[in-house]
Parts: C-alpha cells; sequence; structure tokens
C-alpha cells in the first residue's frame, strides 16, 4: 500500500529531518555541560516529528482516497470546519472491500457528498451524529452506522470513534476519517492503524 511521495513533498521532508538532525547533534553536544536541561529539547523534537508525520500522512490521504472517490475536497474541507468548532465525525469510504458483513447499517441517505451535508450529520446533537457515515465513490450511502471496535487497542487512551475507526480497518481495506471531539484532532485509519493529519494542510 505504500506510495510514492512527490519529489517536492521528499526535498520538504529532506529538509526538515535535517534540521532535526542539526538539533540533535547540539543536543549531544550540550549533554556534557553540567547543570543543562535538556528536556525542552526532547519536547521540540517531538513537536517537530509529530509535524513531519501528519504532513506525510496529509499527502497520503489524497493518494489512498483518490482511486475511489472524487469527493476528496469535500472531505477536507468538512475535516477543517470539524477540527475547528471540534465537532466528531467518523466517515468510512469504501474501497475494494465489501463493508456490510462488518457494520449495522444504520438510515439510508443516497446523496452525493458534500461538506454541507457531511456537517449536517455530524451537528452536535443531531439524530445521525453519533454513528459512522458510509461512503462509496461519491455518494453518501447511509449514517449512524455501528462499526466493529478494535480489541487490539482496548488499554490505549482513544476514545470510541477512534476504537471503531481502528476496529473497521482491522477487518477491511476501508480508509476511515477520525475527528475527536475532545481536542479537534483528525486522523485517518487504515490497515488497522491510525495516522494524524493536518486539518489546515489538506487541499
Amino acid at each position: 500500500m505504500e506510495m510514492e511521495l512527490t519529489e517536492s513533498m521528499k526535498q520538504q521532508l529532506k529538509k526538515d529531518l535535517l534540521q532535526v538532525s542539526v538539533e540533535v547533534d547540539e543536543m549531544i553536544e550540550t549533554i556534557d555541560n553540567n547543570g543543562c536541561c535538556i528536556l525542552n529539547d526532547f519536547e521540540r523534537i517531538h513537536h517537530v516529528f509529530n509535524d513531519l508525520q501528519m504532513t506525510a500522512a496529509s499527502h497520503y490521504l489524497d493518494t489512498y482516497l483518490s482511486p475511489f472517490t472524487d469527493a476528496y475536497q469535500a472531505l477536507s474541507t468538512a475535516i477543517r470546519h470539524f477540527s475547528k468548532r471540534k465537532h466528531g465525525a467518523i466517515m468510512v469510504v469504501q474501497r475494494k472491500n465489501p463493508l456490510d458483513a462488518f457494520m449495522h447499517s444504520g438510515v439510508l441517505i443516497g446523496a452525493s457528498v458534500s461538506f454541507q451535508l457531511l456537517e449536517t450529520i455530524f451537528y452536535p446533537g443531531s439524530a445521525l451524529h453519533d454513528g459512522a457515515v458510509l461512503i462509496k465513490s461519491n455518494t453518501i450511502v447511509s449514517a449512524a452506522n455501528v462499526l466493529p471496535l478494535s480489541h487490539k487497542h482496548v488499554d490505549e487512551k482513544i476514545g470510541t470513534r477512534h476504537r471503531a475507526a481502528l476496529g473497521l480497518s482491522e477487518k477491511s481495506d476501508a480508509l476511515i476519517l477520525v475527528v475527536s471531539e475532545e481536542t479537534g484532532r483528525a486522523s485517518f485509519a487504515v490497515g488497522g492503524k491510525l495516522y494524524p493529519i493536518h486539518p489546515g494542510g489538506l487541499i
């Protein structure tokens, strides 16, 4: 499933990683200094690596979705709005594997994907906001779907939406987009793993 980075993305990531390398070298030199506290340096480098991971994941997201839906722009706009407002959401994009065996059917929608409709579905307090939206090609097939929860991540500090996203991704090749209502952080699950993305960096 690994796909090629664009040349510009490769160059940007290499530049950022080289900068991290310089900072790590500086940390190594300062460790011998008495009274030197490097906790802030560790924290800064940790944030840099997280940022790099989100940048790469955001790039891959379009690549993973484009063969199966043309609705990337609508999805990315909805994710940005959900993240900004801290509205929880979970959106399943069906790829090659049929998903009927893994999902408890929700309410039929049968409408074209649009960020306005997605925002209406996941508006806090709406009758459909707690379940997952199922998207096939460019159609929102249904909403309020119940997904299987992951049993591999029970002890991790993740919410029900994220466990549901991971659970379905462990059983199928679906790509599941998730926004946390607690933090507003956006991520996607695929292949049993969860990847954070930059909501503001999506095209």
